[in-house]
């Protein structure tokens, strides 16, 4: 019996993501082989119905640091499951499908939909993405060539200056 294999790409534990589909044309993911499901950050998570189709609205902060940029997606719900996150707590998140693009290779993932913003990544690529098309090299970092610009850097506000009799 021969086995039809798939070309696999090399990837490190962080890589420059998109996800066309919703307009993001870049966001910086966590490579993890420890989480089954991919999982984005998304806010204002807002369930309807269009056409008899069940919908969910979602705002997504693409750029760690940073709630000054905001893109607003909309998807159809694919489903809804139970997740175990890494801290142990479960709970009933959103699924949608949505298209992924490492470098010049793009295929069909699902994400599920959770307020990350106490993680360090907005996004993370779970072994189910992962399956048959990717190898991960822990040692490196963005070997997807997903964008050739560096990342922007946070605005910063200057502090305010304190008196010396506070």
């Amino acid at each position: 019996m021969t086995r039809k294999t798939k070309r696999r790409s090399w990837v490190g534990w962080r890589e420059w993501v998109a996800l066309p589909e919703f307009g993001i044309d870049r966001i910086k993911a966590k490579i993890d082989t420890g989480a089954s499901t991919s999982s984005i950050h998304a806010v204002h998570i807002r369930r309807f119905t269009e056409d008899g189709r069940d919908r969910v609205a979602f705002d997504v902060h693409p750029l760690q640091r940073r709630t000054d940029v905001t893109l607003t997606c909309v998807a159809d719900v694919h489903d809804e499951r139970f997740v175990t996150s890494s801290t142990g707590h479960r709970e009933k998140r959103l699924v949608v499908r949505t298209r992924l693009a490492i470098g010049e290779h793009s295929w069909p993932i699902e994400l599920t939909l959770a307020n990350r913003d106490t993680m360090g990544f907005r996004m993370l690529i779970g072994r189910n993405a992962m399956h048959g098309r990717l190898l991960v090299d822990p040692s490196a970092s963005y070997l997807g060539g997903a964008t050739e610009r560096p990342e922007p850097e946070p605005v910063t506000r200057p502090r305010a200056s304190r008196s010396s009799t506070e």
